[in-house]
């Protein structure tokens, strides 16, 4: 689940950039104008996806160390279940 919503953050991020990208170039601004202003629009639209990457780069690190700390403690119920068995 937070995989797809990951990816759905990206591509919200992209479809707005690109919506902003297009609605720009249809302004009636000079071009020189509407390029800094999409240049400016896009580096916005990056800052917004690296933040959100590193959001995700730290929920999965957590989610990993959870998985890691449970199996660790499946493995811990294990080896006593059968040290109990073996007495």
């Amino acid at each position: 689940m937070a995989r797809n919503n990951g990816e759905n953050m990206l591509w919200f991020v992209a479809g707005a950039a690109f919506g902003a990208a297009a609605a720009l170039l249809y302004a009636p601004q000079s071009g020189n104008r509407t390029r800094r202003l999409i240049v400016r629009k896009l580096s916005d639209g990056r800052d917004a996806l690296a933040d959100s990457s590193a959001d995700l780069v730290s929920k999965s690190r957590d989610l990993y160390e959870k998985g890691r700390r449970v199996a660790d403690d499946a493995a811990e119920l294990f080896e006593r279940g059968r040290k109990f068995v073996k007495e």
